[in-house]
């Protein structure tokens, strides 16, 4: 714990720092390769939506053992029906004695049809629940219409607060690229976009938003007036700001992960399907990714936006300036003559020879 708090210290003090500004481009690839990736999975895989996208018919069947030869056996009972709306039912687990089976939009004798499919098969009970298209269009409706008034109030509240519109630009940038890469990981892992997979999508966003908005206030602070100062750039402040910021970022990321990790861990391997699984995976994902953001993509992209401010170039310039012609009077100084060196039989390695003390008083 010393260890760890000493570290932090440097960090805080500047005496061991990363250099997150001056390696963007590596942060900007890494980035790229993920956003690629992201959507390379929505083009080859796309989304999963949820029967309450869509619409269909959601039959629970208790059964004695939800074991995976029973999920076999209720879907093979299903696609057994004929029915072209349940050729391809989505089945899977929910607890220990349930088993969920999701059709597309059946009559009411097709219902019939595949209940009794799936009580000859083995279920001792047999619930359903229809659920209509047009309720799923009108949730995703309102949560686009949810994400589009967050945004619009982010970008006001970031450029309130701070008065700077390129912080506004990279908060926007950081979120969108937290988006992409949640979604795609829904794309690939396969897990259905349920209702509560919406819920948190729009839960990362204010998550990240705040880790983002911790590191800027600290960008703010070391850099305040710093064009009337010659020594420091404001790259090395604001990067200065995110060594500062680090270990509170790591600290907090781990401690919301760990519990959302165990939600993830019940809600996949013990209950098997449900909205716990689809809001912890939203969570998990996109936590962990915020913390990315606000580290390696936020703070870089508001440097380089900045740095194109015309009184920032001219401080620039003459940082650099000063710098150089420090260096040049440093080269000037004439270097101190090296005492002759030899072997010292004591200490065992080679060390400057010492005048005699009758040289030393002659001089």
């Amino acid at each position: 714990m010393g260890r760890l708090s000493s570290f932090g210290q440097h960090l805080y003090t500047g005496r061991v720092s990363f250099d997150f500004v001056g390696r963007r481009l590596l942060w900007y690839a890494i980035s790229a390769v993920l956003v690629l990736g992201s959507a390379a999975g929505l083009g080859v895989n796309g989304l999963e939506r949820g029967i309450d996208f869509k619409g269909g018919v959601e039959f629970t069947a208790q059964v004695s053992d939800a074991s995976s030869a029973s999920v076999d056996r209720l879907r093979e009972a299903v696609i057994d029906t004929g029915l072209d709306a349940a050729s391809s039912p989505v089945v899977n687990t929910s607890g220990d004695s349930a088993i969920r089976v999701q059709t597309s939009a059946l009559t009411q004798d097709e219902t019939s049809q595949v209940a009794d499919a799936l009580a000859s098969a083995g279920a001792t009970e047999v619930s359903q629940n229809l659920v209509g298209p047009s309720w799923g269009a009108e949730v995703a409706k309102k949560a686009a219409t949810g994400l589009v008034v967050f945004l619009v109030i982010v970008v006001l509240f970031i450029w309130a607060y701070f008065r700077e519109w390129r912080m506004s630009v990279a908060a926007m940038v950081a979120l969108a690229h937290d988006l992409v890469i949640t979604v795609g990981i829904y794309a690939w892992s396969g897990f259905e976009v349920t209702p509560a997979t919406v819920t948190g999508l729009l839960t990362i966003l204010g998550y990240s938003l705040y880790d983002t908005v911790v590191v800027f206030d600290k960008v703010r602070e070391n850099t305040r007036g710093i064009t009337a100062s010659t020594s420091r750039l404001y790259a090395e402040q604001a990067n200065l700001a995110v060594n500062q910021t680090l270990v509170r970022s790591i600290n907090t990321s781990i401690t919301a992960l760990l519990p959302v990790g165990a939600l993830l861990i019940v809600g996949v391997g013990v209950l098997g399907s449900g909205p716990l699984k689809d809001l912890a995976l939203a969570l998990f994902v996109g936590m962990a990714v915020g913390t990315y953001s606000s580290i390696f993509i936020a703070t870089p992209i508001a440097v380089q936006l900045k740095e194109r401010d015309p009184a920032i170039r001219e401080h620039t310039a003459k940082v650099l300036k000063r710098r150089a012609k420090e260096l040049e009077t440093a080269d000037a100084v004439a270097p101190v003559t090296a005492r002759p060196v030899t072997t010292s039989a004591a200490a065992g390695r080679r060390q400057p020879q010492r005048s005699s003390r009758q040289q030393r008083r002659g001089r």
